[in-house]
């Protein structure tokens, strides 16, 4: 990876091109955990792949490529979330339900979508994408001891989701 983001910082397309293609997947589980729908999910990716390719010779250290591009989209999708929530409605518009084959086990998508995005998108970017809790603070611009946090609230607060269905199921 170090390679094609040396090879796209001179200027060559191809090798951009490349690097996203190698992440885009984790783009788009990365902004799905964090936006509602798929036309946001595309907007935000979008943008993020811009702004990289103007922005790359900002990257200080090459083999931070990923981190630095999961920051920008983390960015993006607020700046969305700001936008949408400025706008206001003359009415509600039901949603149309969308098939995500994002994640294997809906299970696992249901109860992430419970949480409150705070601990859905440490807990994403954790056991997803596999980040470790230092990058994640990198990204969401918090402290390490925030995000070691939230991930344990968002576990145990998946594992009181989780215990509260058993129940009510025996």
């Amino acid at each position: 990876m170090k390679n094609l983001v040396k090879k796209a910082k001179k200027g060559d397309p191809d090798a951009f091109t490349e690097l996203i293609h190698s992440q885009m997947q984790n783009l788009y589980k990365t902004a799905r955990a964090i936006l509602s729908n798929d036309e946001d999910v595309a907007d935000a990716i979008s943008e993020t792949i811009l702004t990289c390719w103007e922005k790359l010779e900002q990257l200080r250290e090459d083999s931070y490529f990923r981190t630095w591009m999961t920051r920008v989209l983390v960015n993006k999708c607020k700046d969305l979330i700001r936008k949408k929530e400025s706008l206001v409605w003359m009415e509600e518009i039901p949603e149309i339900p969308e098939n995500d084959s994002g994640f294997v086990n809906a299970e696992w998508k249901e109860a992430l979508n419970c949480l409150d995005e705070k601990y859905r998108l440490v807990l994403m970017l954790y056991y997803i994408e596999g980040f470790k809790t230092s990058e994640i603070s990198q990204i969401l611009e918090i402290p390490e001891s925030t995000v070691r946090t939230r991930l344990a609230r968002g576990r145990s607060l998946l594992s009181d989701t989780y215990q509260g269905e058993r129940r009510q199921t025996v």
